[in-house]
């Protein structure tokens, strides 16, 4: 199936005592480009969050952002070390004795100092945090992918009209193309019987000048790699997903035949044509810089 590389996928789980809240927006680039947002606790974590991406993203722009949320009891405890801070003020006081100096030693202070209080985390259990990580992540990841399915079915259609419309132009081309040899026989014909009177004209010259102009104006080549190249994009759009770059290269084939077909004609009706073309061909080209 067709998925397009814009979409936007949202999650949230909570699970022991930890919530989790993933989101994923996509949008088009080249390759897969992926740009992770979340706090710094999680950043070992980085790699398997982008091998799980992997699973069910090929090529946009993707941006993450992950928040992390305790809910159940404290993680973060405070601890007084009184030692240290009997330490510091015998040692100050000793200062203000020595150097005859008023003692102000106040506890705001002395609660400044190295040790006197520190901070311990509880150990973070990376198994059980991960589990219900890569459980929000893989929800998001699920509903980005929907998303770009269901763009991908507006593209395909889309894009199925286009090609029918170049369908068409290449038929009226195929039809018209030998209608200009004939036109250009009769022209030619006439103009020599004008300028020559009741002169009998060498027809083998004539025919000549006739296959010449012929193999000059002939897009006959060109046509049949038109259908070609359709009939591919029509197939590589039935087959699936993960075809944006093979179509995007058919689509420059298309146009570098278009310009061929425009180069080679001297019939309006054809010039026009041969314009509609190249404008199909780029708005087809629009559209598949969004297929994945």
């Amino acid at each position: 199936m067709i998925k397009s590389m814009t979409g936007f996928g949202r999650c949230e789980i909570c699970e022991d005592d930890r919530k989790f809240t993933v989101e994923i927006k996509s949008v088009n680039h080249r390759y897969l480009d992926v740009n992770l947002k979340m706090p710094k606790r999680l950043n070992l974590f980085e790699s398997s969050i982008r091998s799980v991406l992997k699973e069910y993203l090929q090529r946009g722009k993707v941006d993450i952002f992950i928040t992390c949320e305790d809910v159940g009891p404290e993680t973060v405890h405070i601890r007084y070390n009184k030692d240290a801070a009997a330490k510091y003020l015998e040692y100050l006081r000793q200062m203000a004795q020595d150097f005859d100096l008023e003692e102000d030693v106040s506890l705001s202070v002395l609660s400044r100092y190295p040790e006197v209080f520190s901070m311990e985390e509880t150990q973070e259990d990376e198994e059980g945090t991960w589990k219900t990580l890569e459980k929000a992540l893989r929800g998001a990841a699920g509903e980005l992918t929907a998303a770009r399915m269901r763009e991908g079915e507006h593209l395909k259609a889309d894009l199925d009209g286009k090609l029918d419309e170049l369908g068409a132009h290449v038929a009226f081309i195929e039809e018209r193309s030998p209608q200009i040899v004939t036109e250009y026989r009769q022209r030619l014909s006439e103009r020599v019987k004008e300028l020559l009177g009741d002169v009998q004209a060498d027809e083998g010259r004539l025919l000549t000048e006739v296959a010449v102009f012929a193999d000059k104006v002939c897009v006959d080549e060109e046509i049949v790699r038109l259908k070609s190249h359709i009939n591919s994009m029509k197939q590589a759009l039935e087959n699936g997903e993960g075809v944006g770059r093979r179509l995007d290269f058919v689509a420059q084939e298309m146009n570098r035949e278009a310009n061929t077909i425009l180069s080679k004609t001297t019939d309006l009706s054809i010039s026009d044509r041969g314009i509609d073309l190249k404008t199909l061909i780029e708005k087809v080209r629009e559209q598949i810089q969004n297929i994945e």
